[in-house]
């Protein structure tokens, strides 16, 4: 590790969103941090960026929606020493205003997309989505 990447915590910003049948899109991850796992759409913040400007623009590089922020759903937290890795997630509840689903990194940093019902969902989760889970089904 060199100097400047010191294991300083990286933001980070993901998005529930529903389809009308109330399921989760939900996006395989082929790269680290937690490759093989699935995960609510998202990435990181940029430097002068807000978070909710983030969380519009990496939902629209992903998956190539156009999405409105509802709110604010948590806040997650993953500490792993072991890998240098530290981020701090807000995950946003959002709807689709406009685009049409496409997987925009397929043979990249995802490898599927897919909806997935909250009673139902895949075993391997992110662990920022296990917490977004978590507040969903609290809200019921």
């Amino acid at each position: 590790m060199n100097t400047t990447e010191l294991a300083v915590p990286r933001l980070g910003v993901g998005a529930v969103i529903r389809n009308d049948r109330g399921e989760i899109l939900m996006v395989l991850r082929n790269r680290e941090p937690e490759k093989d796992t699935w995960s609510i759409p998202g990435g990181k913040i940029d430097i002068y960026e807000t978070m909710e400007h983030g969380v519009v623009r990496e939902i629209k590089e992903e998956v190539n929606l156009d999405i409105a922020v509802i709110g604010v759903l948590c806040t997650a937290e993953t500490i792993r020493p072991e890998k240098a890795e530290h981020w701090v997630s807000v995950i946003y509840e959002a709807e689709i205003v406009g685009g049409e689903l496409r997987n925009m990194e397929e043979g990249g940093a995802i490898g599927a997309i897919d909806w997935f019902p909250l009673h139902r969902l895949p075993d391997k989760l992110a662990s920022f989505t296990t917490a977004a889970v978590a507040a969903l089904r609290q809200q019921k």
